[in-house]
């Protein structure tokens, strides 16, 4: 299930509220957990199993590792439990196919001398779900994070619908208390409708209308110049509405239950280089990365050299975490190549000196080349776009893309809301009677698409 359909926006949302506040406080949070195993089972009842053990192996984790602490041990064993068995889930799940289609290609097997291996299923939410169970158990262990009070809180936590399935990837510290004890006001419910329907808009109306641009732009074999450029700028704006579209929602819908959940982007197209790029965009995954992978590694306390190293090394992973694909790590190591660099210069861009409006463009221009190894199928495909984009193209003209005139209110409104909007954080707690009104018109809008046009899945699904 996804929340831009209409099996979400006309039952199942509408039902669940109507049950959840009819529920006594004291039991909302089961009440929360039964509804979310509904909304993730919709597509695969069976994922639900893989969830419950990840659940089930982290609060048993945590717990031991409090009871070994009491004793005067470290409980190390059961850190080492809980990241073998997420990690053992994630790996197989996502990496499996990657991992036996690489030695295929490395052993040159062709027809019938492939090594034969069942296509794994890729089980939606689980590069998610899977480093929040294991966060907590490693706070736990790192004494940051009290145990949870009882399974039905951990339960909750874990498996909460609204950011369950492509983020933010929440840290239990965050929502500790909230679990155990929310408020619930008519301020948080009225701010959280439209901080859905921002969402909701930005997915629905920008995304998913450029997305058909990208789409054919990357379908075509010899694209020209500007049909390159145009391609990878809808599709630059497509992910960003997609994914920020879908931490609005998240959000909103958390606020309708009495939940704060994190900020997930700050306006990531206004950086100015890649490090400030990477402070905005994802900041659930980025602050991850940095607190369990770059700084466990040594971060930057043992010299330039091995700084450089542990910051490509965590982007490199972390092109990985994405998707099981050559393209991703390309992606990666293209992200920690410049980070490093900038590192190297005193942790800011190379073209500092230009003026302000320069060093966002030139910043721009870098995502944009990294979102073509992002979105290619494959390497060849990837080096073959960015070539066309900088001469090397062929003479497939942009009509060819086919742009409608709802394709270039896409682009016009995407790049208003870009650089001349406030942020959803800062614009939605305003609550003007325009900003109302607007929000209602973008709803109905929205309606219209879906009903209209199939729904089209979050891009952060398959990764």
């Amino acid at each position: 299930m996804v929340f831009a359909s209409s099996i979400f926006l006309y039952y199942f949302l509408p039902a669940f509220l109507a049950v959840y506040y009819l529920t006594p406080r004291g039991l909302r949070s089961y009440t929360l957990s039964a509804a979310s195993y509904v909304f993730y089972g919709w597509w695969r009842p069976d994922f639900c199993l893989l969830m419950i053990t990840s659940t089930i192996v982290d609060f048993t984790a945590g717990r031991n590792i409090v009871r070994a602490r009491d004793r005067g041990e470290r409980g190390k064993p059961w850190l080492l439990l809980s990241v073998f068995v997420n990690l053992g889930l994630l790996g197989y799940f996502k990496y499996m196919n990657f991992g036996v289609d690489t030695l295929n290609l490395l052993l040159g097997a062709t027809g019938d001398d492939k090594l034969w291996w069942p296509r794994v299923v890729l089980p939606v939410g689980i590069s998610f779900y899977t480093f929040q169970t294991m966060s907590y158990t490693i706070d736990v262990y790192r004494g940051v994070a009290k145990p949870v009070r009882g399974f039905g809180d951990f339960l909750c936590y874990v498996s909460m619908f609204p950011q369950l399935v492509a983020g933010p990837i929440v840290r239990y510290n965050t929502v500790a208390e909230q679990l155990h004890s929310r408020t619930h006001t008519f301020r948080k419910f009225s701010l959280g409708i439209l901080w859905f329907q921002a969402g909701l808009a930005k997915k629905v109306l920008i995304a998913d209308v450029l997305g058909q641009v990208a789409d054919r732009a990357f379908a075509m074999s010899d694209p020209s110049g500007a049909t390159a450029w145009i391609g990878v700028a809808a599709y630059a704006f497509q992910i960003y509405f997609d994914f920020s579209g879908y931490s609005d929602m998240a959000i909103g819908l958390g606020l309708m239950m009495g939940f704060r959940f994190p900020i997930n982007f700050d306006a990531p197209y206004r950086a100015i280089g890649i490090t400030d790029f990477w402070r905005r965009w994802h900041i659930s995954l980025s602050t991850f990365l940095r607190d369990y992978l770059y700084v466990p590694l040594g971060g930057n306390r043992r010299g330039p050299t091995r700084t450089y190293v542990n910051l490509a090394l965590t982007m490199l992973l972390g092109g990985l975490w994405h998707g099981a694909a050559w393209t991703f790590i390309a992606w990666g190591a293209y992200q920690g190549l410049w980070l490093v660099i900038e590192r190297a210069v005193g942790k800011r861009a190379l073209y500092a000196f230009l003026p302000k409006p320069a060093q966002l463009l030139v910043t721009f221009v870098i995502v944009l080349v990294g979102w073509v190894f992002f979105r290619a199928a494959t390497l060849p495909d990837a080096f073959a776009f960015i070539g066309a984009m900088f001469g090397g193209g062929g003479s497939d003209p942009v009509v060819r893309l086919e742009i409608a005139r709802i394709h270039i209110v896409a682009f016009v409104a995407a790049v208003i809301v870009v650089w001349g909007f406030p942020t959803t954080q800062r614009l939605v707690p305003r609550t003007g009677l325009a900003y109302v009104v607007a929000m209602q018109v973008a709803f109905v809008l929205c309606l219209l698409q879906l009903h209209f046009h199939d729904h089209v899945p979050f891009l952060y699904f398959q990764f």
